[in-house]
């Protein structure tokens, strides 16, 4: 029986989707825990479940589904919420939930709660895409505590043949930048690095005449006490001039930049609709690597896309091994009905298995020969948590380090690298000498 309004309710949350995803997850959970409920483990039996749904393949779809059935059947009385790219797509798949609350309104989620469980009526919430305005949700922290998410873009203008967030997301739209300074600055209080995240993080504020380069200024400015701040990801053209002299001038922006390529053979890239050519991705990185000679950078990317050959993938195979990734993010191309590609010749599974298996085995080589560089050298490593003797966190250029010892979460700690060993790097705390 389902509690009554004056009970603590209970929920959990499940997120089957990306970084930006995850972060309106947890601000809903935060809004909802300000609100007084309890937030529980997603294996238990709560008053409401939220599933922050993916559309971004016909797999993820197919999760979100059977993640909506898999809570039907196992607690009954459960108020099912399900939220994000695929609720928007309304396909009349999603029905036997209780919510169902597209891109926009994610905010309005506790109060949707509420009615529900007042009159017991059906909510759908859903927006039409040229209409969606910029959702301000609430800043979120990262499962490590140490780090705080901030979502200051959304939408996608590009219309990349193999994915249909532009349909389910809207076009891009970003955060004001006086609001987008204030939270960050509130953010640093309690974390000591911040995540700008977004979409399509590097098209920040163009509505608002403002550049992401422009809003780092701003915030590194008036944030004294901000240690770090970190570009989730940015395409290649993306990255201004302003931002690369930006980066050389205050080193509290991280040294890692995350710039999807999807694919290294002109013809694929050009079946993808990106917006840029094997060429000018490689000169544009060389560049960078010239003016911040110890920045990492790693990739996005699809393999087995539509009509990729095998002279493409060793095409793209080689121009991997060119542009010296610190290491790579590999993802099988999967099929998203309603997209150009979709329409296209499928490459066979077995196929797009085996060139998984190469360029994550090539991913491997590439992260090693990043770790084993910075070997003797000095790093700061932001304190997640401490176990077995060590405490591990992630350095400015998103390697992850062990220092041995105790040290406080969320703390920045400048140490030495000692080893390299099992593919994990170990570091002793360096202290100053006058």
């Amino acid at each position: 029986m389902r509690k009554s309004m004056t009970e603590q309710k209970t929920f959990s949350i499940c997120n089957l989707g990306c970084k930006v995803n995850a972060y309106e997850a947890e601000s809903v959970a935060s809004m909802l825990e300000e609100a007084g409920w309890q937030r529980v483990s997603f294996s238990e039996k709560a008053d409401a479940a939220l599933i922050f749904t993916c559309a971004v393949t016909n797999v993820a779809a197919s999760k979100s589904r059977k993640m909506m059935h898999r809570i039907r059947r196992e607690a009954p009385e459960c108020v099912i919420v399900m939220a994000g790219c695929y609720a928007q797509v309304q396909d009349g798949m999603l029905e036997d939930a209780e919510i169902l609350v597209g891109t926009e309104h994610k905010k309005d989620i506790p109060a949707y709660l509420d009615s529900y469980f007042e009159n017991h009526e059906k909510i759908r919430a859903f927006t039409e895409m040229d209409e969606i305005p910029f959702d301000d949700l609430a800043a979120a922290q990262s499962e490590s505590k140490s780090r705080a998410y901030l979502k200051v873009q959304d939408g996608c203008n590009q219309f990349c043949s193999y994915c249909i967030i532009p349909y389910v997301r809207g076009r891009e739209r970003s955060m004001a930048p006086d609001k987008a300074v204030r939270e960050a600055v509130k953010l640093s209080r309690t974390y000591h690095e911040i995540v700008l995240t977004g979409i399509h993080t590097g098209r920040y504020g163009r509505e608002h005449g403002e550049t992401l380069s422009g809003l780092i200024r701003r915030i590194l400015a008036e944030d004294s006490d901000l240690e770090r701040i970190r570009i989730s990801s940015i395409e290649i053209t993306e990255i201004t001039d302003d931002l690369i002299r930006l980066m050389q001038s205050d080193e509290r922006i991280a040294r890692h930049l995350h710039i999807p390529l999807q694919a290294g053979a002109d013809s694929t890239l050009r079946r993808m609709n990106r917006p840029y050519s094997t060429a000018e991705y490689y000169d544009r990185i060389e560049w960078i690597r010239k003016e911040i000679p110890d920045i990492a950078i790693s990739c996005d990317l699809i393999v087995g896309f539509p009509e990729e050959t095998d002279a493409d993938f060793e095409e793209t195979y080689a121009f991997l091994k060119k542009c010296r990734f610190s290491f790579l993010h590999v993802f099988p191309y999967s099929l998203r009905k309603g997209t150009p590609a979709a329409e296209m010749k499928q490459v066979a599974p077995e196929i797009k298995k085996e060139r998984s298996a190469k360029c994550l085995a090539l991913s491997e080589e590439l992260a090693d020969r990043q770790a084993e560089a910075w070997v003797g050298r000095t790093v700061s490593v932001m304190c997640e948590q401490t176990r077995d003797g060590y405490t591990e966190g992630y350095d400015s250029h998103y390697m992850h380090v062990k220092v041995r010892g105790s040290h406080p979460k969320g703390r920045l700690l400048r140490c030495r690298i000692t080893e390299y060993r099992d593919r994990q790097l170990y570091a002793e705390e360096e202290y100053e000498t006058e």
